[in-house]
């Protein structure tokens, strides 16, 4: 129906459903206590009204005034009674003559809340259950028989529990409820566990839209399921026209930088080496270079086609350290991997962390006075990696800047190395893909440290 697709309404309905439940329960459950005081049928207060008359007329034989008479009462009683039952006769001054005197007080009990013989009435105790009164005259007094026998339908003790129990019968309401409550609870979740779902795969920049968020759960998901799609198709526009605006960067800055490098080439045949020249040049070189970093920044965020895969750290990062120990040798430098990468899996972008680590290795072999440290550690479900360095390392107010597009440090670290500040924010954006994240630190050899941490699978698992 389309009044429970909202879930307002449904929410409503179900509390009160719930409600009315309990309280039919709460009015209705007492009347049908087996235990309470009800009215004989005709056909039992016919059997009683004839076992009143019964004794009666063989009370004629038993006169008051003799001595003991009550002892002949308790005769005839025991003459007419059946087998299982008992019977009790309460007289005008509220005496009980009866043969066991065992159920006297229940009897009593009883009598208090059924004295009329005109309206003789039952009620149940345990198994058993008294009927009466049923009028006997003797002596011209009016007596009352109060007949104790087996239970015809006494109820269970379970049932007993229940109705002696209003906790356990809240309960058992909440339990009977519990079905609605789950559906609603399900209703609920369900389209909440999807929509996070969908809002995790944004986070990793899979921007494809949900239909099913459209169709599935009350109006208020699907409104925010078409809200969200809305959404993804802006973010996806956005990014496209982001493209576009990086790709008509370059065109429009390199093809007047490629005029003034051959400009630069043809004056520097023409009127040879000058120190004019040679600075027009490496600052060509320097843009062009900036316009590449910045380019392959744009690629790894707006239009990235890699895919990616689980690869053990040892395979993974092997090319990079036989490049890392094969350049450091060729520089005269030392390079050192304290503990070697592991077989556990790591789910990330192959290339591009791979380039990542590569930059930050190569930045370490620049600075670096003569010794570089690599460490692999595993801590229970991530991998950390640490590269220091031995060189002038960075003022401890910039280690949480070094990371941003275009900064440059003031320290000698940076004003000589030509480098266009774009290289640690592509490893930044690296690492932070893969779900990793990375800082930079004082080394204990005195330079600068560089900490990725990534999530890995445990080998084996």
């Amino acid at each position: 129906m389309w009044i429970f697709d909202r879930l307002t309404l449904r929410i409503f309905t179900i509390f009160l459903l719930t409600l009315t439940f309990f309280l039919m329960l709460v009015m209705l459950l007492p009347t049908l206590d087996a235990r309470n005081l009800i009215y004989l049928a005709n056909k039992e207060e016919e059997a009683g009204n004839a076992l009143a008359q019964s004794i009666e007329k063989d009370l004629v034989h038993v006169t008051k005034d003799n001595f003991r008479w009550w002892m002949r009462f308790i005769v005839v009683m025991d003459n007419h009674q059946k087998l299982g039952q008992l019977l009790f006769v309460v007289t005008p001054d509220d005496q009980i003559i009866t043969v066991n005197t065992k159920y006297i007080e229940l009897i009593r009990k009883f009598s208090e809340k059924s004295f009329n013989t005109e309206d003789p009435a039952k009620k149940i105790y345990d198994t058993q259950e008294v009927l009466g009164p049923f009028l006997i005259h003797y002596g011209n007094e009016a007596y009352r028989l109060y007949i104790l026998q087996p239970a015809q339908d006494s109820q269970s003790q379970f049932v007993n529990l229940i109705f002696d129990h209003p906790f356990l019968l809240f309960s058992l309401t909440m339990l009977a409820s519990s079905p609605l409550l789950l559906w609603l609870s399900w209703s609920l979740a369900s389209p909440a566990r999807r929509l996070k779902k969908a809002a995790d795969q944004v986070a990793k920049g899979n921007l494809q839209e949900w239909p099913e968020l459209e169709t599935i759960g009350s109006s208020e998901y699907k409104a925010t399921g078409s809200s969200f799609n809305r959404m993804l198709r802006e973010l996806k526009r956005m990014q496209m026209l982001q493209r576009r605006l990086f790709s008509d960067i370059s065109h429009e800055l390199r093809t007047p930088l490629t005029r003034l490098q051959l400009a630069v080439a043809l004056l520097r045949r023409k009127q040879g080496e000058s120190s004019e020249s040679i600075r027009i040049n490496n600052e060509a070189e320097k843009l062009d270079s900036m316009i590449g970093d910045l380019l392959s920044l744009a690629r790894q965020q707006y239009g990235n086609n890699e895919i990616r895969e689980l690869k053990p750290l040892n395979i993974l990062f092997k090319s990079v350290l036989d490049n890392a120990y094969f350049e450091a040798e060729q520089i005269g430098k030392t390079f050192t991997v304290i503990q070697k990468p592991t077989a556990d899996g790591l789910l990330c972008y192959s290339a591009a962390l791979c380039s990542a680590l590569e930059n930050i290795i190569r930045n370490a072999f620049r600075y670096s006075r003569h010794t570089i440290c690599m460490n692999f550690t595993i801590d229970q479900q991530k991998v950390i990696i640490t590269i220091d360095d031995d060189g002038p390392g960075v003022a401890d107010n910039e280690l949480d800047k070094i990371f941003r597009p275009f900064y440059r440090t003031n320290e000698a670290r940076d004003s000589k190395s030509g480098g266009t500040g774009l290289g640690l924010a592509i490893v930044e954006n690296s690492v932070v893909r893969d779900n990793g994240t990375v800082k930079a630190e004082k080394s204990p050899l005195g330079g600068l440290r560089v900490v990725i941490i990534l999530p890995i699978q445990k080998h084996g698992h």
